[in-house]
């Protein structure tokens, strides 16, 4: 394929998902969805709790994820990484993170110092 044949390809694409993407935007359904995340993510800082802590108080035996852990295996020895929360004392922002490469902690640290932000963590599980 020319490097010509190429552009006009992704140029296709970019119109295609830009088309997708307005659709979605314009979408009630997701809407709805944006909102209902926004308002569980909140609840879940203001009582502090993980996702997992959600998931074990409305599927306690874990029905949902059955198939997912006999897929597994027995081979699978690498240890799941802790959830770690953030609370922004200023803003009351919450941040819930498995590492640290997550954008809007990496700006709290600029504004604020590494040392000062990490001694805003509770680690969940």
């Amino acid at each position: 394929m020319s490097t010509l044949q190429e552009y006009r390809q992704l140029q296709q694409t970019v119109r295609d998902l830009t088309e997708r993407m307005n659709s979605l935007s314009n979408d009630s359904r997701l809407k709805q969805e944006i909102e209902f995340e926004e308002k569980l993510r909140q609840l879940m800082g203001q009582y502090s709790k993980s996702l997992k802590d959600v998931v074990a108080i409305l599927d306690p035996d874990n029905k949902l994820n059955a198939s997912g852990k006999a897929a597994k295996g027995a081979g699978s020895v690498k240890r799941a990484r802790k959830v770690k929360q953030y609370k922004n004392p200023n803003t009351g922002e919450v941040i819930e993170t498995k590492g640290g490469n997550h954008k809007e902690l990496k700006a709290w640290k600029e504004k604020y110092g590494a040392d000062k932000v990490e001694s805003w963590v509770t680690i969940l599980g």
